[in-house]
């Protein structure tokens, strides 16, 4: 199974690209992001890779960073998204409005992605919901987001490290968490989440 390729981007159309590594060409399948990340060719790129290999062919999706294939992966999971309609999704929304997206049940937001009807934006909230928290807490390396160190333990600190890699500051995270618990009292770090970006989103 191939996870990454390094080499020359030889073409860039729509929806795929073409990787050259040692004279092969990779053809790779990608987001209008990922694409719209790569430099112009010749220049050399890499590419994280997700390999799917079906008994009529071998295919390559590529991304620029792992929370988009890990999003990715999730998206296959869910009945009736196949890699093309996860890759338009990929296109429509960025990872952060993504799961912000589903941690709010935004069915408009997935919706705006070609190939999404509004059933199938319902099914891919309600399946993914619960797992939307525990993608916000993990950085772009996959790792689990560092803690600030003022940050309470526990769901709160989740729910703020969640916050932060959001794009909100550190202040406004702990003010809104803190409202959050206050309101809800002891609560997952999914319903603290999902409160607190309710709230922000008044």
């Amino acid at each position: 199974m191939i996870a990454k390729l390094r080499g020359a981007i030889e073409a860039i159309e729509d929806g795929k690209c073409i990787v050259d590594v040692g004279g092969v060409g990779y053809l790779v399948f990608a987001s209008s992001r990922t694409l719209g990340a790569l430099p112009n060719p010749p220049a050399i790129a890499s590419l994280l890779i997700e390999t799917q290999v079906r008994e009529d062919a071998i295919s390559l999706f590529g991304f620029a960073e792992a929370a988009e294939r890990e999003w990715f992966r999730l998206l296959t999971t869910v009945q009736g998204v196949g890699a093309r309609v996860a890759l338009n999704v990929l296109s429509a929304l960025s990872t952060r409005e993504l799961e912000r997206a589903i941690a709010l049940g935004d069915k408009v937001a997935i919706g705006r992605a070609q190939g999404v009807g509004p059933k199938l934006a319902i099914r891919i909230v309600t399946e993914l919901k619960d797992k939307a928290p525990s993608m916000m807490l993990r950085g772009h390396g996959g790792e689990a987001a560092a803690m600030p160190a003022v940050a309470p333990r526990g769901p709160e600190a989740d729910a703020v490290a969640a916050l932060l890699k959001l794009g909100y500051s550190q202040g406004h995270a702990a003010e809104a968490v803190a409202r959050a618990v206050r309101d809800l009292g002891e609560a997952p770090v999914d319903a603290l989440i999902r409160e607190c970006l309710r709230a922000m989103g008044r």
